[in-house]
């Protein structure tokens, strides 16, 4: 029979009850021992929703109170001394790792281990960070096995899940003055996997999932020939480990098919069969002779509903070559990516609801279609009848095509992309209208979201206040943050955003083509969980978005005004996309709708104008080729056609984070932005040889200090980290800023921090008069 699997689940739960219990212990109002407690809780509420879904191979240690590459870095002992020398619980050590830690009292300061996307997704990973000399120590009871006998003591059994070796060192890093490849430790470190693997054999583990999804890489020689040995050695414990089912995601193995067929020892290989699914032919013809095909058919990335027909066609495609008892049904990646269930969702429209598909309703599309496989399309013949109505609904519906939207976008000429005249032109006229001393200082934009502003949208929202009423106190709060950007003697402002729910689904909101649910979180970070909109249709700007609150921001600040926009890729990116339509299409109709929100910014006296790019760097193909070189050149067509409409004397800025774009550091360049911001703080200062190495003639705001960590930093750690752009960047290119936007902060470390940072950069005004 064909056996259906799933690679992951969601964590947070249905009304995210991991984020409520993190954040309450963060906040000393829960113990160590209930939010423990509540761990195990939902670990087997999930395990409970796939078994009755019929889910055949059910994952574990797929759950993680902030981070899963965060637990192999705690499970095997990759902890920097910084973290170890205050003795501090395991849990404590663990969060310390993933958001920093500042107490005063106790001598403890902190800051995080660097964070970035996972893959090009918008979940954010910690990064493994080593020592010269690095040691490895298996931490007792480790995570894996105590969840394994979690489910087993309910009565699931469970395939455990873990990072593989491989994988764990190549996306991690040298510490901070420390020389080591990663890679180099593997010798030291597979020995712990050994030993990881029996005790799993021993508490009754058949089978382990090893996810190796650095596979979808180009991968350097060091890396690439790095998995034979390793897997010979993991391979050769035989019976006394669990057999192996190594997994791949987010892209092909094709490139790396001579690896596929030195490891044809290993029991399976799973592949994602929704992004690549040319690559089955391949990767069957590379399996060994009893190997089994994990297949993934069902998306863990997106949530439109699986078409049955197509994934039962590649299934039997693979059944046909290796036989039903060789080929797994599985998601493509871990649900993770996905909300919960749609099953909470009252207010959506029926038509749009019946083309969805969250991680509970995908657990039975995944047993669906084993069964149908297994025995027939007879044995599911209601539920392939009512998804073939559902792909026609969506195919044939009126809210997916508006002829108005394409024929714009028929319009649209090379000249729409360009500025009128090129960067020195426009600095020229701007540095004579803003008039902004050297060193200038801002923000990203947001300020604290605090419990009133949510308390009040909430209100607004049930229709508990009146528009007028919600208006009045929006505007109260823009005054309120404007006094305190004048108190801090901040040189640009910005009026705070506390009318925004989220950067993309208030732009979404205010967008025909898109539709919103009321409980589809999804984990971005710890405890930060996101609810994408979903883009459904054509997309079109009805009326303006953000003008009324900049232009009221700008007629009572005495400094220049920031106008805040998401861009066009970030909007895409962080909405779950059409599946139906190329993005570079999605992309080109924001950017048209974003277009004419700049030019109406500029209209009501507002000349700086920040279009955020964060998602830039995320939406890059993973492999480098044409399909990497047409991204970049459509995403910055789509930037620039969104910025382009205002005169030379209008200040265009960009915000990116999470940014290693030092591969591709020409298409930011090509973005033509006046200003650009970027995370720095964690990254030792590696973005910013790049601007050098290029000459990049621009200005310039690398991040001074980690907004994602509630620690304070000194007005000396600011003073050093300047000292070290000055290294790198001219000093009339330089501005100050935090790292991201302040609206997860609280207040009182938002200004002592913003305090540091003026008083910083007064500091080397002083010394560049």
């Amino acid at each position: 029979m064909v056996q259906s699997s799933i690679l992951g689940f969601p964590r947070m739960g249905a009304n995210r009850e991991l984020k409520k219990a993190t954040e309450a212990y963060w906040a000393d109002k829960l113990s160590q021992e209930d939010l423990l407690k509540e761990g195990k809780r939902l670990r087997l509420e999930h395990w409970k929703i796939q078994k009755d879904a019929g889910i055949d191979i059910i994952p574990s240690n797929d759950f993680a109170f902030y981070d899963q590459v965060l637990d192999h870095i705690q499970m095997f002992g990759v902890i920097p001394e910084r973290y170890t020398k205050n003795n501090l619980a395991p849990i404590d050590q663990y969060f310390a790792m993933g958001r920093g830690l500042q107490k005063p009292d106790q001598g403890i300061d902190v800051p995080s281990l660097e964070m970035v996307k996972w893959f090009d997704s918008n979940y954010h990973y910690v990064k493994p960070t080593l020592q010269d000399n690095q040691t490895f120590k298996l931490s007792e009871n480790p995570k894996p096995v105590v969840e394994f006998k979690e489910a087993k003591e309910a009565g699931i059994n469970t395939r455990p899940v873990i990072l593989g070796p491989v994988s764990f060192l190549a996306l991690g890093k040298a510490d901070r003055g420390q020389s080591i490849e990663p890679i180099s430790a593997l010798d030291k470190l597979l020995p712990l996997y050994e030993d990881l693997l029996k005790q799993l054999k021993a508490a009754g583990a058949e089978t382990v999932q090893i996810d190796e999804p650095v596979l979808v890489f180009d991968l350097q020689s060091e890396i690439k020939s790095a998995f034979k040995p390793a897997y010979e050695k993991l391979g050769a414990l035989g019976s006394a480990a669990p057999k192996i089912v190594l997994a791949t995601y987010f892209g092909d193995v094709v490139h790396n098919i001579d690896v596929l067929k030195s490891l044809q020892s290993l029991y399976a290989i799973h592949i994602d069969l929704v992004r690549n699914p040319e690559q089955l032919d391949e990767v069957t013809a590379a399996l060994g002779s009893q190997q089994v095909l994990s297949a993934g058919v069902v998306d863990g990335r997106n949530i439109w509903k699986t078409n049955f027909k197509k994934a039962i066609e590649v299934v039997e495609t693979a059944v046909q070559k290796l036989g039903k008892d060789r080929v797994i049904v599985a998601t493509s990646s871990s649900l993770l990516h996905t909300p919960h269930s749609l099953d909470s969702e009252k207010k959506l429209d029926a038509e749009i609801a019946d083309w969805f598909s969250f991680a509970v309703q995908k657990a039975s599309e995944v047993a669906t279609i084993a069964k149908a496989v297994t025995d027939g399309p007879a044995a599911v013949r209601e539920q392939l009848e009512a998804n073939a109505k559902s792909m026609q609904s969506r195919a044939s519906s009126k809210r997916t095509n508006n002829q108005t939207v394409k024929e714009r976008q028929q319009k649209v000429t090379e000249q729409m992309h360009n500025r009128l005249a090129p960067f020195p032109t426009r600095i020229a006229e701007q540095e004579k209208s803003l008039k902004l001393p050297k060193f200038p200082t801002t923000t990203i934009g947001s300020f604290p979201q605090t419990k009133e502003i949510r308390i009040q949208r909430n209100k607004f929202t049930k229709g508990e206040i009146t528009a007028e009423e919600y208006e009045k106190f929006i505007e109260k709060e823009i005054q309120d943050v404007i006094k305190i950007q004048e108190e801090l003697d901040l040189d640009v402002f910005v009026h705070g955003e506390p009318e925004r729910n989220d950067m993309v689904q208030y732009f979404g909101e205010r967008l025909d083509g898109y539709a919103f649910t009321q409980n589809g979180w999804v984990q971005s970070y710890g405890s930060r969980c996101v609810r994408p909109p979903i883009v459904v249709g054509d997309i079109s700007r009805p009326a303006p978005m953000t003008v009324k609150e900049s232009k009221y921001a700008a007629s009572i600040s005495p400094r220049p005004m920031k106008g805040m926009l998401t861009g066009p890729i970030t909007c895409l990116r962080w909405s779950f996309p059409r599946d139906d339509v190329h993005q570079s299409v999605q992309a080109q109709q924001l950017a048209l709708a974003l277009r004419d929100e700049v030019v109406d910014l500029e209209k009501a006296g507002v000349y700086v104008i920040q279009v955020d790019e964060p998602a830039l760097r995320e939406g890059l193909p993973l492999r480098s080729g044409k399909e990497r070189t047409d991204y970049l050149k459509w995403a910055v067509d789509s930037f620039r056609l969104a910025t382009s409409g205002v005169q030379n004397g209008t200040q265009i800025h960009s915000h990116f984070c999470y940014s290693e774009f030092q591969d591709f550091f020409y298409a930011i360049a090509a973005l033509d932005a006046d200003v650009l911001s970027i995370e720095n703080s964690k990254s030792d200062a590696k973005l910013l040889k790049v601007f050098v190495d290029e000459a990049y003639p621009r200005h310039i705001g690398p991040g001074v200090y980690d907004i994602h960590s509630p620690r304070i930093p000194s007005e000396q750690e600011i003073k050093d980290r300047i000292a070290e752009m000055l290294k790198y960047l001219k000093p009339e290119q330089l501005w100050i800023d935090p790292d991201c936007g302040l609206k997860t902060r609280q207040w009182k470390e938002t200004k002592a921090a913003l305090t540091n940072m003026v008083n910083a950069a007064k500091y080397f005004r002083s010394q560049y008069p």
